[in-house]
């Protein structure tokens, strides 16, 4: 098939969206189909634009190892501190700015034209890119991003969340197929005004060849002067204001007397310098950047515990796209999430599910599970059996393409 991405995140991006919108570009063309992807340069999680890309400017590229992927970075505005509105601007920008380009696309005829959202506001060029190529076209959610724009920033039953509100319904049910990442959110696009048969389950996948249980420690564990005894708790990821990471430096603190625990964080984004600030004077942090994907394995083996916060107000709206690795690794996971919800529910039988927003619960999770290593280790394995069973790169991306097929072979509904 010939298949038109559009993106606002994308390779070489290594965590979030950007990370799978790559993957599946990648193995689409990989698999023989033609791929374009429309997207902005690399930006997450730092929200500054990486050397050797340019925020002002158009740039074509071609894949170094699969001649049927080509790639399209179009400009937009990046904030040095994403707030509510600054990221509507920022988006705003991206979908105006690849407006033209998506629309010269038609003269390619694609097949599919898919979006990922976020951006919802590039839903529009999408859709007029599939009209005018007679093609059907897909929005795929990862992110309910106006949804927690609007609960982070305290917007209640104002005339502007049901402006947005009636806007994103109008966009989505233009849409052939709606899908996205978890079954809580694919309830929530039925509460959207999507219809049945539009709705799909699209989860987000991991390669369990690249992400797996170590048969030792893991090298990083010697490479920081960790030693055998300790139990480390990992957070690995976007340090971004809607993680509600402040948790784990309460946690840190609370757990400071216990001289067996140590906590690693990793990664980069908006509040990682706030979180720092926070730890000052905390001994039992280590932070590490954003580790390349060569060693992404390595890390998350670093882990006795994996730990993953989420805000109240976000926990149903987004499913952590770290959670795969963290599952894959074979490693007992710790999350913050409201009984009910889809990380409670996947987390439940392979690690521990305490409130969101309660330090008090996490540090003693945490502290129960560092005393129990037959626990940890039981809890791994139910981790790992579940990421090759349920989460395989292979089976999820096949099930996408079988969808995809169906829907050019037949026509648009």
């Amino acid at each position: 098939m010939r298949i038109l991405i559009h993106a606002i995140n994308f390779s070489p991006e290594l965590t979030g969206c950007g990370k799978y919108t790559g993957e599946m570009a990648e193995w689409l063309a990989g698999e023989g189909h033609e791929v374009r992807v429309v997207t902005a340069p690399p930006y997450y999680p730092d929200w500054r634009v990486w050397s050797g890309y340019s925020s002002v400017s158009y740039r074509h590229e071609r894949h170094e190892r699969h001649e049927g992927l080509r790639v399209w970075r179009c400009p937009l505005w990046v904030p040095r501190r994403p707030g509510s509105l600054a990221r509507i601007i920022h988006l705003a920008s991206f979908a105006l700015s690849s407006l033209p380009v998506m629309l010269c696309q038609v003269f390619w005829r694609a097949e599919l034209v898919i979006v990922v959202a976020p951006t919802i506001l590039c839903a529009p060029a999408a859709w007029l890119a599939a009209r005018f190529s007679g093609s059907p076209c897909w929005l795929h959610v990862q992110d309910f991003e106006l949804d927690v724009a609007m609960g982070l920033a305290g917007v209640g039953r104002s005339q502007t969340r049901r402006i947005t509100g009636r806007i994103e319904r109008y966009l989505m049910r233009r849409f052939d197929v709606v899908s996205t990442i978890s079954e809580r959110m694919l309830s929530r696009l039925a509460d959207k005004g999507v219809d049945p048969e539009s709705r799909a389950l699209f989860p987000n996948w991991v390669d369990t060849g690249s992400i797996f249980p170590l048969d030792g420690p893991s090298p990083m564990r010697q490479e920081l002067g960790i030693g055998m005894d300790q139990v480390v708790v990992l957070y690995a990821g976007n340090m971004g204001r809607k993680q509600g990471l402040e948790i784990l430096i309460e946690a840190a603190r609370a757990l400071e007397g216990d001289s067996s625990i140590t906590f690693v964080l990793a990664g980069a984004g908006a509040a990682r310098e706030e979180l720092e600030e926070a730890a000052r004077e905390l001994t039992n942090i280590r932070w590490l950047p954003l580790q390349p994907i060569e060693r992404l394995n390595q890390l998350l083996n670093l882990a006795d515990i994996h730990v993953l916060p989420q805000r109240a107000d976000a926990a149903d709206l987004v499913m952590p796209s770290k959670l795969t690795g963290m599952l894959a690794s074979g490693r007992a996971v710790v999350a913050t999430a409201a009984p009910g919800t889809q990380v409670a529910r996947v987390v439940e039988p392979c690690g521990e599910v305490v409130s969101p927003g309660s330090s008090q619960e996490l540090a003693g999770a945490l502290r129960a599970l560092a005393v129990d290593e037959a626990r940890r280790q039981e809890l791994g394995r139910k981790a790992r059996d579940y990421a090759v069973d349920a989460l395989g790169q292979h089976s999820v991306l096949a099930g996408f393409v079988s969808r995809a097929r169906e829907l050019v072979n037949h026509g648009r509904p």
